[in-house]
């Protein structure tokens, strides 16, 4: 099958995939990526290898009739911003993979929130490209387990992992999925994370706390310290009587600190300082 990809290194396993099972791209539809928690260079080098035409702004109508006039069948959709709409008059099949069990956790990175709710379950969904996004009928989805120490980074894995196997069967079967796909119905819509969630709160528990830290993992947490402020992305934490208050450091060994939170302590071994300057955020 002809294909255009529009995505970045997030699920770039799924562009891979489908060119495993010998589906034809025609192009890459990318954007741009800050080099710091988002990335594209694995899969623009992909693309050029393939000597495929590379497009890093938002599609247009002209660029789906573009993709028409390419012969492309699918649009696959993967860690891609923008809104697709009008796709319907020029390709048959247009799908998005989105990281949730939807229709649960529509929205632009779920992720951090499926960790800090302590969800016991999560997915990976196909779904048709709608005029809204993350509504359209599901294609197909898989689910797996959370355990209670998830943290971001294998949540991230256990994602991508899943799509790899959902493009396998989109690409060894998507008429017949694309016909049996079922709509949504109702759902939950979770806007991009704040600055207010993504920060460590020393007056909670420890195991909040601790539940904060994985949440971001690599994409780090925000906390003060005293005076100074941080981003952390390794600790551990246990529980224990004190009479600190909340927030003071109370000891530290070379780049390690321990902090006391409301009912234990909690000891920093993965942390940088703040840098005043563009938003940090997913």
């Amino acid at each position: 099958m002809r294909f255009a990809f529009a995505g970045i290194d997030f699920l770039g396993d799924v562009f891979e995939t489908l060119l495993a099972r010998g589906w034809e791209p025609v192009k890459l539809f990318s954007r741009p990526c800050d080099g710091i928690y988002d990335f594209n260079d694995v899969t623009v080098a992909r693309a050029r290898s393939l000597r495929l035409p590379i497009q890093m702004s938002r599609i247009l109508p002209a660029d789906l009739a573009g993709l028409k006039a390419l012969g492309c069948q699918a649009l696959v959709v993967a860690g891609y911003p923008w809104l697709v709409t009008g796709w319907e008059r020029h390709v048959p099949f247009a799908v998005n993979f989105h990281p949730s069990p939807l229709p649960m956790g529509r929205g632009p990175y779920p992720l951090f929130q499926a960790i800090l709710d302590s969800h016991p379950e999560w997915g990976m969904t196909a779904h048709r490209l709608e005029p809204a996004f993350d509504t359209g009928a599901i294609v197909t989805q898989t689910r797996f387990s959370l355990s209670e120490t998830e943290t971001h980074d294998t949540l991230l894995a256990k994602c991508q992992i899943a799509a790899k196997e959902i493009s396998l069967q989109l690409a060894d079967d998507l008429p017949r999925l694309w016909d049996e796909a079922r709509p949504q119905g109702a759902g939950t819509y979770w806007p991009r994370i704040t600055q207010a969630q993504r920060t460590i709160h020393w007056a909670g528990s420890v195991r909040n706390v601790m539940r904060t830290v994985r949440a971001f993992g690599s994409i780090e947490a925000f906390a003060q310290i005293e005076t100074r402020y941080v981003y952390v992305w390794e600790a551990t934490g246990w529980e224990e009587p004190h009479r600190y208050r909340p927030g003071t450091l109370v000891h530290k060994h070379r780049r390690h600190m321990v902090v006391a939170a409301r009912d234990g302590f909690v000891q920093i071994t993965g942390w940088s300082p703040y840098a005043p300057g563009p938003a940090r955020s997913k």
